[in-house]
Formats: C-alpha cells, structure tokens, sequence
C-alpha cells in the first residue's frame, strides 16, 4: 500500500513539471478587438499569430461586421464613434457617412447608426413623412448601385449594402405599427410573436366579432364599411401610442402598438378580399 507521503511527493512532482511547462513555453496574451462597425461589442483575440495574419483577418472581420444584417442595430450602441476611410484612411466622425468627404468614395454602412439617424428624422413616433420620402429619394439617387457599375469591386458591393440599408430604415420608419416597434426595441422592449396575454378578453371578442363579420361580408359595400371602421380604429391608436410615448409611458406604447398589429392584420385581410370582387 503507497504511503500518503509518497502520493504527495508525486504530486509535488507532478505540479512543478507543469509549472515549468507552462512557464517555459510563450504566455498567451490577449489584444482587445473592437468590432470596426462602430458597435459596443469588444472581443478578445490572442496575440500569437503574426502581424500580417492579423491584418488580414482584421479585413476579413471588418468587411463581415460592416455588412451584418441591420438586426444588429439592436445590439449596438447609436453613439458617433470616429471612423477611417477605408481607401484613403482620412478620419471623419460624422455618423452616418455616405461617402469619404476627402476622397468621395462611397463607405460601408455603419449598423450602429439608427434608421432616425439615416432618414435624418428626430427619433419620435410622430414623424415628417414629407421629409422622410424625400430624404430617402435623395440617399437612393447617389447610393444606387447603378452608379458604381464602372467602379471598384469593393465600392459596388458598399454601394449595393447602403442602398439596401436605407431601403430597410424608409420602409421600417414608413408605417406607424413598424416605426412603433422599432422605437420600443431601441428601448429595449419587445412585442412577442403569437402571444394574447396582453389582450382583454373584451378586446379578443371585438377582434373576433370583426372576423366573422369580414368572413360573412359578401358584397364589396359590407367589406368596405369594415375597411373604413378598421382605417378609424388605427387612427385612433396612432394618435394615443404618440401621445404615450412622448408621456414615457413604454409598457402603455407596448400594449397600443401589440391592439396595432391584431388591426393591421384585419386590414390586410379586408384589402384581399376587396381584391377579390375585383
């Protein structure tokens, strides 16, 4: 039977072979990698490749960060953090940036720049829909991919990125029930997908006596009169989730905009059949 000694001198042993191991071979050290998009997302990466590999997986990092998909937004800060051109490399620190005002040439799309920054709106629910279509018109005539068909490889796939990005900002700030949405998220409340626990059952019976009803129409004057009804009913729930949101009141804007959706769905339904005797 092994004395308790000899188990610990093989142990001490055993530590200290391990100890010079990890003492003789190269300490890891680690470099803070923040993501070039501008977000607040920091990662980690261990200094023991060569400098050129990193570069290269820097650009490698930077292109796929530069053109993730606009959900980011959510996770990113919306603050203006300086930036570089990427050909000419003179910095610039307005955000968003369209094109280098140094050397013209058309950038990357930022995804930590809200779509209320893009459109140059304030960020409210009650928005100037005169300026926002005209904005969007304005960005899509130099930002369209057309006008780079003769250009660099790297400026046509930007391009094709910020057209697409300003087209997801007009179409999300365009309509009240998205636009409500997007705020609530910027805020970091969310609306959760096939859930009525916010509903009353009063509501829940308005909204099925509106389906039968829509089920039941036969004529294009009866579906006609729900559409109308639907129309005032939105009305009067935009008015009240701006007034909520300018008041703060989040949770109050959250159950409006979740009545918004169940009437933005009937009034889909109202326009297929409207279609139909067509």
């Amino acid at each position: 039977m092994v004395s308790l000694s000899i188990l610990r001198t093989v142990g001490s042993f055993r530590t200290l072979s391990l100890s010079s191991r990890l003492v003789t071979s190269e300490p890891d050290v680690f470099k803070a990698v923040i993501c070039p998009a501008s977000c607040s997302v920091v990662g980690l990466a261990k200094d023991t490749w060569s400098s050129r590999s990193l570069r290269a997986i820097g650009k490698q990092r930077q292109l796929a960060c530069n053109l993730r998909n606009v959900t980011t937004i959510r996770r990113c800060s919306t603050y203006n953090v300086p930036s570089n051109c990427w050909k000419c490399k003179e910095p610039f620190d307005t955000s968003p940036t369209f094109f280098c005002p140094s050397c013209k040439v058309v950038q990357p799309p930022n995804e930590a720049v809200s779509f209320f920054s893009i459109m140059d709106c304030e960020d409210t629910f009650a928005l100037d829909m005169h300026k926002l279509q005209k904005r969007y018109l304005q960005l899509q005539r130099s930002l369209h991919p057309d006008n780079f068909s003769q250009k660099s490889a790297e400026e046509q796939e930007y391009s094709a990125h910020q057209s697409a990005h300003v087209n997801k900002a007009y179409t999300t700030l365009l309509k009240p029930l998205s636009r409500g949405l997007y705020l609530l998220e910027l805020k970091g409340m969310r609306i959760d997908e096939g859930t009525d626990s916010g509903a009353d059952a009063e509501f829940l019976q308005e909204l099925m006596e509106i389906n039968e009803a829509l089920e039941q129409a036969r004529t294009p004057e009866e579906t006609d009169k729900i559409s109308q009804d639907t129309k005032w009913k939105l009305k009067g729930l935009t008015a009240k989730i701006d007034d909520t949101l300018r008041a703060g009141e989040l949770q109050a804007a959250k159950e409006l905009l979740a009545q918004m959706k169940y009437f933005s769905n009937i009034e889909e339904k109202v326009k297929e059949k409207l279609s139909g005797f067509m």
